[in-house]
């Protein structure tokens, strides 16, 4: 009996809690809500995408480039056929190559009140036309749009249209303070379709060597729709923040599939800054050659139970050379931050302003050590690595000319020119010379000669290494295997 009435006032309770707190609980939940951990402000989970699309579309603009490249004449195949010919009515001598225009479509997001609106690299650059379109329906191109730099390590461009008044721009974000799992808002002109909004969460961070994996990016994930034409838009988090710059999608169709990345703010507001103060980048430099801990290096130089980045080569002469941090050192921080990979560690360093000081803590001989490293300039890291070229292998390289990457259909950044080589070296042995190209390391592309000296740097003597290259004299194309000095 008594168990009955227990049960029945078990019940009653449940009924009276329900009837008089599931709303007022359902509502608490639906109106506050912590979008960023860390964070304690209230968003009402209702209308915050709303909120988040009213604040912001005003800010991303929808981006039209036209750009000329030079294709395969489609005709040369029937240049000997006279019938055709005839019919046709062509020259005697058809050109080989032929010029299109190809039109891309993009977004860009609005940084200040002086017109200057971030985007991608890979939308603008080489462009021959830009017309960008606000959200208010006006209309610039020609000359009333400039582009103001570019950036091909992070895929970031920043142009400015010429207005008289002050425009609506973006707030950004701490994208460090992005977790995974946070609600996360796009928006942007995909397909050419105007300010379309789509929404999703953080999938994951630091996703790396999504397009390029000699590049300085570090990708958050989404998945959040994103497709063609969402390049240059914002990722905003629910206060309305832009935390990411869209880029690129992992679709073979060519169309959203869950998988989206943008490039974390904070990176963006680096280099947005840079560009339009100088119209390009200035990445700090220490002169260290890096590798990954792996459980086998962990379990070799008894490291176990820490974090860091093996020092597998520095350069003579360099500022972690002058500073006294040598080969075999492992390094566990940074300005007393703890570091987990080589990747951050770059990124983090390449932020860093030229001249500063930086504190580098190390573990010597199971010892910690710091050291103050003065962070060198890009100018002091070329110098230091054509002279690494040229003492250790025996070569020199340039960057590529256009008329260079024209005739081999070559993207900008993308493969270096040898304009000396040792007649002694491996290189020259196996038939390098003067006017040759080079264009990928094993699997790492080359993209200017501080990648180049960089990536063999880091290999030891007597590793062998499959080297694609292009003989400037017949324009072939093939892999070389190399055994380094």
């Amino acid at each position: 009996m008594r168990r009955t009435i227990r049960r029945c006032w078990h019940a009653a309770a449940r009924i009276i809690f329900t009837a008089s707190m599931a709303g007022a609980l359902l509502a608490s939940f639906m109106a506050f809500c912590q979008a960023d951990v860390g964070q304690s402000r209230p968003v009402d989970l209702v209308t915050a995408i709303t909120q988040v699309a009213k604040q912001n579309i005003p800010a991303v603009v929808h981006i039209e480039v036209t750009e000329r490249k030079e294709i395969d004449n489609p005709l040369l195949p029937f240049e000997k056929d006279p019938n055709f010919r005839r019919y046709f009515n062509l020259p005697k001598k058809l050109p080989k190559k032929s010029k299109q225009e190809v039109v891309g479509l993009g977004s860009g997001v609005i940084v200040d009140t002086k017109g200057h609106i971030l985007t991608n690299n890979h939308l603008v650059a080489g462009a021959s036309k830009i017309e960008v379109m606000l959200a208010d329906g006006r209309s610039f191109s020609g000359n009333t749009v400039s582009l103001v730099g570019t950036d091909a390590k992070t895929d970031l461009a920043v142009i400015q249209i010429l207005v008289s008044e002050s425009l609506p721009h973006t707030t950004f974000g701490d994208s460090d303070k992005v977790e995974v799992g946070q609600w996360v808002v796009a928006i942007g002109h995909p397909r050419g379709l105007d300010q379309t909004v789509t929404h999703g969460i953080i999938s994951a961070k630091h996703r790396r060597g999504i397009t390029d994996p000699n590049s300085y990016q570090d990708f958050l994930q989404t998945d959040a729709a994103i497709n063609p034409g969402n390049s240059g838009g914002p990722l905003l988090n629910l206060y309305g923040e832009v935390i990411g710059i869209n880029t690129a999608i992992a679709s073979e169709s060519g169309g959203s599939e869950g998988i989206g990345f943008a490039i974390p703010s904070n990176m963006a507001m680096h280099v947005s800054k840079a560009l339009i103060a100088k119209g390009r980048v200035e990445r700090g430099w220490l002169g260290l050659s890096l590798q990954d801990l792996t459980p086998e290096l962990v379990s070799k130089l008894g490291l176990y139970g820490s974090r860091g980045v093996l020092v597998a080569g520095v350069f003579q002469e360099s500022p972690a050379d002058r500073a006294g941090i040598k080969k075999g050192d492992v390094v566990i921080t940074y300005q007393d931050k703890e570091v987990r990979d080589s990747w951050t560690f770059r990124n983090d360093v390449a932020t860093a302003l030229i001249g500063d000081e930086v504190k580098i803590g190390v573990l010597r001989d199971g010892k910690k050590e710091h050291f103050l490293v003065q962070v060198g300039s890009q100018a002091e890291q070329r110098k230091i690595l054509s002279a690494s070229l040229r003492d250790r292998f025996g070569i020199a390289v340039r960057p590529l000319t256009p008329k260079e990457m024209e005739k081999y259909s070559l993207e900008a950044d993308q493969g270096v020119a040898v304009t000396e080589v040792g007649s002694k070296t491996a290189f020259y042995k196996l038939g390098f010379r003067k006017g040759d190209l080079i264009l990928q390391v094993d699997d790492d592309w080359v993209d200017d000669p501080e990648d180049l000296a960089a990536i063999l740097a880091a290999m030891p003597t007597g590793e062998t290494v499959s080297i694609l290259a292009i003989d400037h004299k017949s324009g072939k194309t093939g892999y070389l295997a190399v055994t380094l000095p």
